[in-house]
């Protein structure tokens, strides 16, 4: 096929705009799933993304219509999935921006369009769900001119649901972006955006060929792992992996690697041949993702620790965001310390190493990381642009008045759509804070948000105690002023859950050496006198009084051994 007849493209939109939809009727249209097959949200293949309705991984697909090969890659909108968009953009040439009718232009519109700007991508704006009765048609079009620069007249009017202007749209596709740029020295240079792991044919890579040719027994090269292998199988996305007799130059489509150590192939690697690796350089590849968000999963059954390592290397290698190291506990034994890019992101990981896996899991309350220097403690701070309906800001500015934090700028975007800019620290993403706007702005709002640095914090180590020994799984950093709360909080929480010994179990909150917060789980009562009928009462006196002896023996020698479902049921209601 020749490149000038190629078209690489990604949707990218809001969470719940029509991505997948639209690219459903995509499919359709150009005939690439048979009709008796078609399902809704085909592109999504996790149970999981189906069930909340959302993408979370990047799909890849080859359609073929009017003589052109059209190359989509359906992207997440979540907050927590741009790394997956930010890859994709990096592989092709241009870009559908697709905005709600009823919503409008939202936080995470604005972020992928920066993104899609700075990779100097084609963007083809289109409004979906134009068939709703409270699509705001004119609204939304005098946004995407606010923020594009444009007239109306280049703005695509679509319904994804009914097909309405679905195939204008694919038709503005193939004359407004450009065909797939490429190398003319011929020397092969590919891109890995994603991969997966097959246990026959090892790692596979998606890939984007900017220049040469790959085919089956090609022997190639990784060159940032400095890493042959013999190519097992190359293809195309139909959108089921079909294979092929080669990728050429502008094409999209996957090389299976044989490869069966997972870390060798990393995304952002380049792919050349091995009799090319000392003439061609490294294409750009990806910064690297940093994770924001920090929890330790630790398998309920010990036994399960390697299956939990194998889990998560997998789940790795098919989401590179995902950061994971082993740690040890005396409570938890041995589990692993994993970093995220939000809240979204560790809920779906947690889900799939259960599904897939079958692993019960003790997770333990989100934190981030902060910084020692001396007596002082800094933590992160992140900018937050929440993009809401005007009438919406009194409710909003209320809400952030109960986090800390300060006001940075006010933008109204058009007569009924305002941008605020707010600085606070990271933690408050932890505290709930996106459901809170949702509840205050009845779901009209959005938000993005940013790493800015790290800053001084009045931060104070909270240890919990059982039987005077540190338990690390319920032990954090909080707020001076809120400490006294927290730590009330979790040892009466813990008073309710704990089972009862054979001694009464002290449980306290400790700050800095000192005791704030305190309470006794009361012991077990073995019936020691039943035995006894009538007679005199100093005999069931002395008994009594043997057990009380007995017990506080056993509370200065004793060692209790805290049961798995106080941990989760303990982190459950964190």
């Amino acid at each position: 096929m020749n490149e000038k007849k190629i078209r690489n493209f990604v949707i990218f939109a809001h969470i719940d705009h029509g991505k997948s939809t639209l690219a459903d009727r995509f499919l359709e249209i150009t005939k690439t799933v048979d009709v008796r097959k078609m399902r809704p949200q085909y592109l999504d293949r996790m149970a999981i993304e189906r069930e909340r309705g959302i993408t979370i991984k990047m799909q890849p697909v080859r359609m073929e219509w009017d003589n052109y090969i059209l190359n989509l890659i359906d992207t997440p909108g979540h907050v927590d999935f741009s790394y997956e968009v930010s890859r994709s953009l990096a592989a092709v040439e241009g870009a559908i921006l697709l905005v709600d009718a009823t919503q409008g232009v939202q936080a995470q519109t604005l972020t992928n369009l920066e993104m899609a700007r700075k990779e100097n991508l084609i963007i083809i704006p289109a409004i979906n769900k134009i068939d709703l009765p409270t699509a705001q048609i004119q609204q939304t079009q005098k946004e995407i001119e606010n923020i594009l620069g444009i007239t109306k007249e280049k703005i695509v009017l679509v319904s994804a649901k009914t097909g309405e202007n679905v195939e204008k749209l694919l038709k503005r596709v193939i004359e407004d972006i450009p065909s797939a740029k490429e190398f003319q020295d011929g020397n092969l240079r590919a891109i890995i955006f994603d991969s997966e792991y097959d246990p026959y044919k090892g790692v596979i890579a998606y890939v984007r060929i900017f220049s040469g040719r790959v085919k089956a027994g090609d022997n190639i090269f990784l060159m940032q792992a400095k890493t042959k292998a013999e190519v097992l199988e190359v293809g195309f996305f139909k959108p089921e992996p079909t294979k092929a007799q080669e990728l050429n130059a502008g094409e999209i489509g996957y090389i299976a690697t044989g490869l069966k150590e997972i870390e060798k192939c990393r995304v952002g690697d380049t792919i050349t041949l091995d009799s090319c690796r000392f003439k061609v350089q490294s294409l750009k590849g990806y910064a690297e993702p940093q994770p924001v968000v920090f929890a330790s999963f630790y398998p309920v059954n010990s036994d399960d620790y390697d299956l939990l390592k194998e889990g998560l290397a997998k789940l790795k290698l098919n989401d590179a965001s995902l950061n994971f190291v082993p740690e040890s506990s005396n409570a938890l034994g041995r589990g692993f310390r994993c970093g995220f890019l939000g809240m979204l992101h560790l809920e779906i990981v947690s889900e799939r190493l259960k599904r897939d896996y079958r692993l019960e899991l003790i997770i333990t309350a989100p934190s981030v990381i902060y910084k020692r220097t001396g007596e002082k403690i800094e933590e992160p701070w992140i900018e937050i642009e929440i993009i809401s309906p005007g009438k919406y800001v009194g409710q909003i500015n209320g809400l952030l008045k109960n986090f800390p934090g300060a006001f940075k700028d006010t933008v109204w975007l058009t007569e009924d759509k305002v941008a605020i800019v707010y600085e606070c620290p990271l933690e408050v993403i932890l505290r709930g804070f996106y459901d809170k706007l949702k509840n205050v702005s009845s779901g009209y709002a959005s938000m993005f948000y940013t790493l800015i640095g790290y800053r001084e914090a009045d931060l104070v180590e909270l240890e919990i105690l059982i039987n005077h020994e540190k338990i690390e799984a319920f032990s954090k950093m909080v707020r001076k002023n809120e400490a006294y709360q927290e730590g009330k909080r979790i040892v009466e929480l813990l008073k309710e859950i704990l089972p009862m010994y054979q001694f009464a179990v002290p449980i306290q909150a400790s700050v800095g050496g000192r005791i704030i917060a305190r309470e006794t789980k009361k012991a077990s009562r073995k019936d020691v006198t039943g035995y006894l009928y009538g007679g005199d009462v100093t005999r069931k006196k002395k008994l009594l009084e043997k057990q009380k002896r007995g017990k506080k023996k056993m509370a200065q020698i004793g060692k209790i051994t805290i049961p798995p479902e106080v941990f989760l049921k303990a982190l459950k209601q964190r």
